[in-house]
């Protein structure tokens, strides 16, 4: 996997975060809040629709010329004094940025939140090369002290309750917080990270655009930890997909109204920070040197291959924030650096469909990623077209298939369909008690962790056909 670390199968994963009532409390508390603040911010946003229409086109438009943008980023990057590298895969990357840091005789890094340093498996090259690094981010943090991988792309430490944050912060912190109270917590966090944000050698981040016409990087974060990270250091590193292209800063500025929305529910996120090359004689400070390191690591052959949509994305996370399924298993059952519907749609691009094709397969289809996502990703449709590759593939079960083949035998002949359907009904609403039914035949993978609504007296057709004769 993308982590580079042995995973167990997605439906191991999955049975296990619904046996943990403590991850249910966790994710419900972050994602539902989540929830309700994007509610109030669209609501309060004017054209909402039209605004998300246009991100969309300057996102297709972009991925459309891609080759035309990037070469006019790297040149405006290189005349304002930064160095531009490629990267076509994960270790290219890796090799890249550790090359860098070993040339500035780097023993310590501090690092910005970046979902693609998650992606290309950066953290654990650090390792491997006795490097020693400071994840800044607060939640990175916590993912760091507890050896854990991210759960989210927003809240990376989301699984985690706040009780559970304040044992690891007082088994962990040299000054551990006197008060069980969140603002303590965050304030032995800042004591801890502090010194090695100032005495770093090397800043790494990511970056949410890459402005073509200057060459400008722009991060967003809600700590300013971003601008801590890069500005002490003397080398400076961003890593990022090809795909954060942006053609000016009219159009950054123009997602950045949708990303702050759609993740946070905030109108503008606290931080947000363009860099242009490496400090200039009349800055008072910043990084003596500034690399770049695009990365395709598959999005080239995504864009080929019938997912050039997923390409818009601007990693907000709302589509997770609303999804049924992830609401109930949490990020790391996912198994890739991913998780929710975007993550379903990335990780087999990624890691290959033979080893993910139960992603695709975990998703009810009923749209609400598609509703909420800022670029209107067709999300639903993308992972249709997973399912029906795996299919064309043979990679389902034979059971699978056998069912599928018995249920398409039933449903060619109408009569005989109807009438076992009817049957169906009438024997799950005796199984039925109370409403509910514990336990159906072949369902064993519903009703070991939840109840069955019991059915209607008539199917949907029937109660239909009832209806037009009225």
């Amino acid at each position: 996997m993308s982590a580079h670390e042995p995973q167990a199968a997605f439906k191991t994963r999955a049975a296990a975060a619904l046996h943990d009532p403590i991850l249910k409390i966790a994710v419900e508390r972050t994602a539902g809040t989540a929830e309700a603040k994007r509610a109030v911010a669209v609501e309060a946003f004017p054209d909402f629709e039209a605004a998300r229409t246009r991100a969309a086109a300057i996102k297709d438009h972009v991925v459309a010329n891609l080759g035309h943008y990037l070469e006019q980023f790297e040149a405006n990057a290189v005349a304002a004094g930064a160095v531009v590298h490629w990267a076509r895969t994960s270790q290219e990357a890796c090799d890249i940025v550790i090359g860098l840091c070993r040339q500035a005789g780097a023993k310590s890094v501090a690092r910005s939140k970046s979902m693609l340093g998650e992606e290309i498996g950066l953290p654990h090259a650090l390792a491997e090369a006795g490097i020693a690094r400071v994840e800044t981010d607060l939640a990175e943090h916590i993912i760091q002290l507890s050896g854990e991988r991210p759960s989210h792309i927003i809240w990376p430490a989301m699984h985690k309750t706040r009780e559970q944050v304040s044992e690891l912060f007082r088994r962990s912190h040299r000054d551990p917080h006197a008060e069980e109270t969140i603002a303590a917590m965050a304030e032995s966090a800042r004591r801890h990270l502090r010194e090695g944000m100032l005495s770093a050698d090397v800043g790494i981040s990511g970056a949410n655009f890459l402005v073509a016409d200057s060459g400008a990087v722009c991060t967003v974060t809600n700590e300013g930890n971003a601008e801590l990270s890069l500005v002490p250091p003397r080398l400076q590193i961003v890593t990022a997909g090809i795909e954060k292209i942006v053609p000016s800063m009219g159009h950054a500025v123009h997602l950045l109204r949708l990303l702050a929305r759609s993740a946070t529910g905030a109108a503008l996120t606290q931080y947000t920070t363009f860099y242009t090359g490496p400090k200039r004689e009349s800055d008072r400070d910043g990084p003596e040197e500034m690399h770049i390191v695009l990365v395709d690591n598959g999005r080239t052959a995504m864009r080929e291959e019938g997912l050039a949509e997923m390409l818009r994305c601007i990693r907000c996370g709302a589509c997770m924030n609303h999804c049924v399924v992830f609401r109930q298993i949490g990020g790391h059952a996912y198994g890739g650096t991913y998780p929710g519907p975007m993550g379903a749609v990335l990780t087999p691009a990624i890691d290959g469909l033979a080893k993910t094709r139960d992603l695709p397969n975990a998703c009810t289809l009923n749209g609400k990623c598609q509703e909420v996502c800022p670029v209107n990703i067709p999300l639903p449709t993308l992972l249709r077209g997973w399912r029906e590759k795996s299919w064309r593939e043979g990679l389902e079960p034979k059971a699978t298939r056998a069912g599928i083949d018995l249920w398409a035998w039933f449903a060619q002949r109408p009569k005989l369909y109807r009438a076992a359907t009817a049957t169906a009904l009438k024997s799950l609403r005796a199984m039925g008690r109370g409403g509910w039914l514990r336990k159906v035949p072949m369902a064993g993978g519903w009703t070991r962790y939840r109840d069955l609504p019991k059915p209607a007296a008539e199917s949907f057709m029937a109660q239909y056909r009832k209806g037009r004769r009225r």
